[in-house]
């Protein structure tokens, strides 16, 4: 069975959209590999799959301050990607990431949606 059609995460966009990401994320990694960009390709791996991992960890959350602090390092992680595609664009021997940098503002946007709503809750 695959992730996406699990009917558990079927409502999830959040997770649905990490998971996708992750998948380009692994497919650009081998990319690089195949290339020889061996440094990059591991940073970018590791950021680019750790968003959706937090963001799936974060459902388990043991209270909301909780689920909100796995989601603030799944932001981190995605800034930190952010950092490693923009130098990729920057470096004229890596391939072209921006459409992996449209799709990771989107994540982002949704992140700190959920995020800013989430603390609004906690505070209630």
């Amino acid at each position: 069975m695959k992730f996406t059609d699990n009917p558990k995460y079927a409502g999830n966009i959040i997770l649905k959209k990490t998971f996708e990401f992750a998948v380009d994320i692994v497919n650009f990694s081998e990319r690089l590999d195949v290339i020889r960009k061996y440094t990059i390709s591991k940073q970018i791996l590791r950021s680019g799959t750790s968003i959706g991992a937090n963001i799936k960890e974060s459902q388990n959350a043991e209270s909301r301050k909780d689920f909100i602090h796995k989601l603030k390092i799944a932001a981190k992680e995605a800034d930190e990607l952010e950092f490693w595609l923009y130098l990729c664009n920057e470096v004229k021997t890596y391939p072209n990431t921006d459409e992996l940098i449209l799709k990771l503002i989107e994540i982002k946007k949704l992140l700190n949606k959920i995020i800013s709503s989430s603390k609004n809750n906690l505070n209630r």
